[in-house]
């Protein structure tokens, strides 16, 4: 018998995961289910594809992943309708999300050899008769467990860089978005026939579990702080290394001089795009007391015109049901703790859908403060300065991004907060800048994506020595003699002990 489908909830039919649309609940598609020994199995072949990714070297991997940006480029309606139809994400966000993406496969592609190739270094004066250079080695095989609020960015963010390094790689997408990464494996299958160098499987927490488990060289992680843990620990095990983005509470700062016009507009798209599902999205506002009344009427003025819906709207549904409750909660406990609501409520929770809700003066203690929200809410909190404002923007554990809005302190202000990234008077556009590394800090994670630090993030440094020249002053053999220590003691003390 078929389980019962709730809309966007992923089910299990017989061998094959069903997705479903969180709007509408028709299905979006279907995936086979893996079981353990599948995982394993996908794992020892994505070993032997590595081997010959990693012999093509960085030219032949830079045009084949050239080739595939060119057919993401091409596709981008398509991929966006699928990315709408299984996680309910308007079309205009989905082809946002698909640019981004592919901006990013283009950086890592074209900049691989620069970062990792092998370089010179120089010596030093004890081992003056060595050469040395450094180079990057692929780990091999590198899992990717993505997440389902940004089921082509994020990933991607992981995946392209890895395989820009010389990695092959098995992803286990989310299972509320499983159709989506199928269609990027099969996609990158189309460029590069060969081999299975970037594979997928499918179903819920235990088939991440069992990729964990399965003799990855690395294992990449998006999803929450408690299922990081989980991920870590299951790593430990067989001392794989991870790398773990677990969401954050981001902040945002309002300074006194701060072009209020600008910042309630990118406070309204940093908190509200993608339904708010974002994990880098602005959760928390702390406004100084002489614009504080200012830019909350401006908030809500902006956010109150967002539309609602299924198709054409601002936004879209709650892609997982199950967070409809949070949101709800969270808002409830707000106002039960003497916030006040100045746009929705807890009213705002239409299932599938969150509505705006702006809520100002609540308490730092609260779930709405201290908890993320995934939700297309907002608190507002007034303070008399920014050095208040930073205090409190610290104050939790999460630490992934941030924003500061302001003329004269604003880059001072973010270089204070403790997060992996902060924007000045914008927000989340770290996250397209595929020069810079993408990261958290505390219960945000650890680790990098994108830029030269993601690219090395997937390579294992590998120091070579060479001997050039006979020793002037040996000292690294049972060959040398008391005259030659001597000699080293006086040159070092020359060099360095004046």
């Amino acid at each position: 018998m078929n389980a019962v489908r709730i809309p966007g909830t992923a089910v299990i039919e017989g061998d094959q995961l069903v997705s479903t649309s969180p709007a509408t609940g028709g299905e979006a598609g279907r995936v086979p289910v893996a079981g353990t020994a599948d995982v394993v199995r996908a794992v020892e072949q994505a070993r032997v594809a590595g081997n010959w990714w990693a012999g093509l070297g960085f030219t032949g991997r830079r045009e084949r992943l050239l080739r595939w940006r060119r057919l993401l480029a091409q596709r981008m309606e398509q991929l966006a309708e699928l990315v709408h139809a299984e996680g309910g994400k308007p079309i205009p966000d989905a082809l946002v999300e698909i640019v981004i993406a592919v901006e990013h496969i283009d950086w890592a592609a074209r900049n691989a050899r620069r970062v990792l190739g092998a370089r010179r270094v120089r010596s030093r004066l004890v081992l003056a008769e060595f050469s040395a250079h450094l180079e990057y080695q692929p780990y091999g095989v590198v899992g990717v467990i993505g997440p389902w609020n940004y089921p082509v960015f994020t990933p991607i963010g992981s995946l392209a860089y890895a395989l820009a390094a010389g990695n092959a790689v098995v992803f286990k997408p989310s299972e509320y978005t499983p159709v989506v990464g199928q269609w990027l494996v099969d996609t990158f299958a189309e460029v590069v026939p060969e081999q299975p160098v970037f594979t997928a499987v499918h179903g819920l927490g235990d088939v991440g579990a069992a990729l964990c488990r399965a003799g990855v060289d690395k294992l990449a992680f998006t999803g929450s702080a408690a299922t990081a843990r989980k991920v870590m620990a299951a790593c430990a095990e067989s001392l794989t290394p991870v790398l773990l983005e677990a969401g954050g509470k981001d902040a945002m700062i309002v300074d006194a001089d701060a072009d209020l016009d600008a910042a309630a507009e990118a406070c309204v798209w940093g908190a509200m795009t993608n339904a708010g599902q974002t994990c880098i999205g602005i959760e928390r506002v702390y406004a100084v007391e002489p614009v504080f009344d200012a830019f909350v009427d401006k908030v809500v003025e902006r956010a109150g015109r967002l539309t609602v819906g299924p198709d054409d709207a601002d936004i879209g549904p709650i892609t997982m049901p199950s967070q409809l409750d949070v949101i709800r909660q969270h808002i409830s406990d707000a106002l039960a703790r003497g916030g006040r609501a100045a746009l929705g409520g807890p009213d705002a929770v239409q299932p599938p859908y969150a509505h705006p809700t702006v809520l100002v003066d609540v308490p730092e203690d609260s779930v709405a403060v201290r908890e993320e929200t995934f939700g297309p809410t907002l608190t507002i909190n007034r303070v008399r300065d920014a050095d208040e404002a930073v205090a409190r923007a610290n104050a939790l554990p999460y630490g992934l991004g941030g924003s500061v809005f302001g003329r004269r302190r604003a880059a001072s202000v973010a270089r204070r907060l403790r997060s992996g990234m902060a924007s000045v008077n914008s927000t989340l556009t770290f996250a397209g800048m595929s020069t810079l590394p993408f990261g958290g800090v505390g219960e945000s994670g650890f680790g990098r994506i994108h830029g030269a630090d993601g690219l090395r993030e997937f390579a294992r440094a590998k120091a070579v020595t060479r001997r050039r020249a006979r020793s002037l002053l040996p000292s690294t053999t049972f060959e040398r003699t008391p005259a030659d220590v001597a000699r080293l003691v006086k040159a070092v003390k020359m060099l360095y002990g004046r």
